[in-house]
């Protein structure tokens, strides 16, 4: 991998993640190939659609926002906080927001039974909502400093304990604790591909084999055996469109041309190409373009410039996440 700065880094994985969002929003539950017929010359624009404007982002970017604010503001993970942040912004009615993720915040039911709740009744919570909002939290908890698997453990440990708020699935904590592990790695300045196997070696046991296969060198979005909308396909997508491509910009396309959920899809693999190539290989005509509304939170409305700056603020001195008291719901198995 290249030279960078890590704050470079820092600031391609959020702005990175938030622009992939914007970019697949339009072609979402598209067919494949739906990128390359829109833009045959191979130059792709904030193009709206599908009641996304040209470089809104969707509740994707909303959420990590979210979670950003309230590390930042609590001095570290605060999960009810978190939790009432999500909620409020729930309440408010948000142009897109996925369906277990709308049922566990507007159950009622307190933050820490929510997500397991709707998990015993449902018996199905592996969305990728934990992946989509995943840039911002992972970027804060993979400050340097701590031994390599001291610093492993611990954002992987974070990831698990946020992805847990909404979804009661294991197999999407996990998913979530691999991708923050590999930005992590990224952030690092090295390959996050060479990091699978030592990532995947910290997966739950019941999980690992399962994610093992979805991430492998050989595997394609075209062996995957459920939609994108679920939580293997999507990292899978996302680690497969960094490995084929060379840039930024390609991983980008790749992975909105196997349609699907498009922008989940483009969010998880913008921020690990940002990560990797970093916020000054994306293309001004996306960040020019950019925006987040924040539902439920006034007329706010983030850039890219402010995105960055939250990405450097986000990525200081490393805060503890107390992995230790987290205990997953006695209905997990």
């Amino acid at each position: 991998m290249n030279s960078l700065d890590r704050q470079d880094r820092a600031a391609g994985a959020v702005v990175g993640s938030a622009v992939g969002d914007a970019l697949g929003a339009p072609f979402e539950f598209g067919p494949a190939g739906v990128y390359t017929a829109r833009f045959p010359d191979g130059v792709g624009t904030m193009c709206g659609g599908g009641g996304w404007d040209p470089g809104e982002a969707t509740d994707d970017t909303q959420m990590a926002v979210l979670v950003a604010e309230s590390l930042l503001e609590r001095d570290g993970l605060d999960l009810p906080d978190v939790f009432d942040r999500f909620r409020r912004w729930a309440a408010a009615e948000p142009k897109d927001i996925g369906l277990q993720t709308e049922s566990v915040l507007t159950s009622g039911d307190p933050w820490d039974t929510a997500a397991a709740l709707h998990f015993q009744i449902n018996g199905r919570a592996a969305g990728n909502g934990s992946l989509m909002r995943a840039a911002t939290s992972a970027v804060y908890f993979a400050g340097p400093g701590r031994p390599e698997a001291d610093a492993r453990a611990a954002t992987m440990d974070a990831a698990r304990r946020i992805a847990n708020l909404t979804h009661g699935d294991r197999a999407a904590w996990e998913g979530t604790a691999v991708l923050h592990e590999l930005i992590r790695v990224a952030l690092d300045g090295t390959d996050p591909l060479a990091a699978v196997p030592d990532a995947l070696a910290a997966v739950h046991a019941a999980h690992r084999e399962r994610w093992t296969t979805v991430l492998a060198p050989d595997w394609h979005p075209e062996l995957a055996t459920e939609f994108n909308g679920a939580v293997w396909p999507c990292l899978g997508t996302a680690l497969w469109a960094l490995r084929t491509t060379r840039s930024y910009e390609d991983a980008l396309a790749s992975a909105i041309d196997v349609g699907g959920d498009t922008d989940t899809v483009a969010a998880v693999t913008g921020a690990l190409a940002g990560a990797v190539y970093g916020v000054g290989a994306i293309p001004a005509r996306w960040t020019g373009a950019l925006h987040v509304p924040l539902p439920g939170y006034g007329d706010r409305v983030l850039c890219a410039p402010d995105l960055a700056a939250l990405a450097g603020r986000l990525d200081g001195p490393w805060a503890d996440a107390d992995s230790a008291d987290f205990q997953p719901p006695r209905s997990e198995t």
